[in-house]
């Protein structure tokens, strides 16, 4: 773990790349204060876009990427906590097929940085849910696909059994699928 200033640290997991930074939460009276991204943290990275997204309580939103024109994700949670997941899809990964998953919340001072070639999915935990996303690439609608949230390969373990969900990912494809048409 290296050291920001003091104030922000970055973890790696075992997944190449995939890492997750810490930031002290400052709180009082009044509210709380929390730095969420510093361009020296990832300085290689190209951040081209930044969206918001609100989920209820149990929306699952994913398992999603985008084939051509893959995006780096920043992710912090503004209001509520999540279950985040990220399934590793880059064909000459040593964790090719595997997930990585964590909670975050407006509180735990942690954000997460999902590189490149991975799906990514999360449901909120909370009545209402707001999270921050810059993205390293544009939003490429022909290139967007999604992997069924509870694929019997991948054996991701959600902590609900019956999420809502969009009509559109509703219709996502098996890792297996994925795997034939990459």
């Amino acid at each position: 773990m290296r050291k920001i200033q003091n104030k922000m640290k970055i973890k790696n997991t075992k997944f190449k790349e995939l890492k997750i930074i810490s930031s002290k939460v400052h709180k009082d009276r009044r509210g709380y204060f929390r730095e969420l991204f510093k361009k020296k943290m990832l300085a290689k990275e190209k951040f081209v876009f930044t969206c918001v997204s609100s989920s209820k309580k149990n929306v699952l939103r994913g398992l999603h990427l985008q084939t051509k024109f893959s995006q780096g994700k920043y992710l912090s949670v503004l209001k509520g906590e999540i279950f985040d997941v990220a399934v590793d899809l880059r064909k000459n990964s040593k964790t090719f097929g595997k997930y990585f998953s964590i909670k975050i919340s407006d509180k735990s001072g942690i954000s997460i940085f999902i590189p490149p070639g991975f799906a990514h999915g999360f449901v909120g935990l909370k009545k209402e849910n707001i999270l921050s996303y810059h993205c390293t690439n544009y939003r490429s609608s022909n290139s967007e696909i999604g992997i069924k949230w509870n694929d019997k390969d991948l054996k991701i373990k959600w902590p609900i059994k019956k999420p809502t969900l969009s009509n559109k990912d509703k219709k996502n494809i098996s890792f297996k699928n994925f795997i034939l048409n990459a």
